[in-house]
Parts: structure tokens; sequence; C-alpha cells
């Protein structure tokens, strides 16, 4: 079973602080409508295509002035802000670039790695690694509990290009094996979450989440921004925290 996920209406003013946090802690994710116009998008799209990369994206956008302003711009906007705490702060921004040049699929999964600046011993700490220089390593549910994933979407994601397909509610059951997100994700379905160009997508780490290879001929160009609280347990710190 697969159901479209709608665009949030939800608009400032002094309920929708709750509004909002209420409907990310239910269902995992929210989808908004533009946060940004047109024109900001395409001058976006001229700043990324100077950019050096390999493959379909890069990790380490968070290191460009640019991409810190634009992190701000987001984590101020109206429909952003009431769900972000006033002390939370952009720790990574990962560029996603998918097209028909450019096409994989993703199977059902969690995100359960941060980049941190170094390796702590600690039994807590596990699934180390190290991508692009930076350093990740999967902390405990806790950690990852107050952590949302901010995906901004420079061109408009239909339904032929890939957009991400979500298990609604799914990050309440915490860390689970291959097979356990199979069997959540057979039990309640998935949702299709396109985003119109210019807006965003909030989503939690644990929320289960897939996407297709794009059918369509249109480029899906995505900046995930991590936003988190500005302190870590067992003595990490972040890689980077703006």
């Amino acid at each position: 079973m697969i159901e479209l996920a709608k665009s949030s209406a939800v608009s400032a003013g002094p309920d929708s602080a709750g509004i909002v946090a209420n409907i990310v802690e239910d269902n995992g994710f929210l989808v908004t409508g533009p946060l940004l116009g047109h024109e900001f998008c395409a001058q976006l799209e001229t700043t990324i295509s100077k950019l050096k990369q390999d493959g379909v994206g890069t990790r380490n956008l968070i290191e460009h002035s640019w991409c810190v302003d634009l992190a701000k711009l987001i984590r101020e906007h109206q429909l952003v802000a009431p769900f972000l705490s006033a002390a939370t702060v952009a720790v990574q921004c990962t560029l996603f670039e998918k097209s028909q040049n450019q096409n994989w699929l993703v199977p059902v999964h969690q995100d359960l790695s941060i980049a941190v600046k170094e390796r702590i011993a600690h039994p807590a700490l596990t699934g180390w690694s190290e991508k692009e220089g930076s350093i990740f390593v999967q902390p405990p549910d806790s950690v990852l509990q107050e952590i949302v994933a901010i995906r901004f979407h420079i061109d408009e994601c239909g339904l032929n290009d890939g957009p991400l397909r979500v298990v609604a509610g799914s990050h309440k059951t915490g860390r689970l094996t291959s097979q356990a997100a199979l069997a959540e994700r057979d039990r309640i379905g998935e949702t299709l979450c396109p985003v119109e160009r210019g807006g965003a997508m909030l989503m939690k780490p644990l929320l289960l989440h897939a996407s297709s290879k794009a059918s369509g001929y249109s480029r899906r160009r995505v900046l995930h921004f991590v936003f988190a609280p500005p302190l870590l347990p067992f003595g990490l710190k972040w890689r980077h925290a703006f």
C-alpha cells in the first residue's frame, strides 16, 4: 500500500509551533510548500554547478559559507522554526543529485550515523566509519531522537523523480534490523513524498525511508541538512556546528 503525502498548509501563528511539532512527532515527517522562490533556487543551481564532486553527491557542503547561510534561512523560516529549538545547530549538509545519468534506488533503511570530530571509546558508540574525510558513528537512539533532517529541494521532485517513500510513524519503534524494517513497512505501508521546487521535507532519522530510481528526464537535486542540539553525550563533539 502506497499513499501520497500532501504539503503542509500550516501557517505562522500562536498555535503553529504545537501543530508542526505534533505532526512531525506523530508521523516522523512533514512535507512543506516552497520555503524559497524559483529565483533563489536558480542561484543555488549556479553555485552547486561549480562544486567539485564525485558520484551522486557530497557530504561536506556545510563547510561552505553559502551553505551555512542557507541553513540559517531554512532554520528561521516560519514553517520550520516552530519545530526547531532556539539552540539547534546545523551539523551537516549532503547534496544528492539524481537524474537520468545519475540514477539509483535506496532500499528501506534508517539514518543511524552522525559526523563527529574524533573517535571516542565508549560501549554505547558503534559503527565507526570514515567518509570523505569525516568520522561517522552510530550513537544511541536517544541522540538520534533529538535530530531532525530537513531536505531542501532545489528542483521539483515529482512522482517520476525518485521521491522518498516513508513508513509513517516508524521512528517510534527505535532501531530496527533489516528484516524488522521490511515487516514494519509491509504492516503500515508507505507514503510517497513529492516535494515542490523550493520546498522541503522534515524527517526524523529513525523514520524508515526508501526511494526508487527516477524514471523521468528531470534532475532531482536535494540539500539534506541535519539539525541537532549543540552538545553531544559521551564526550563526542560535532565535526561542524553552525
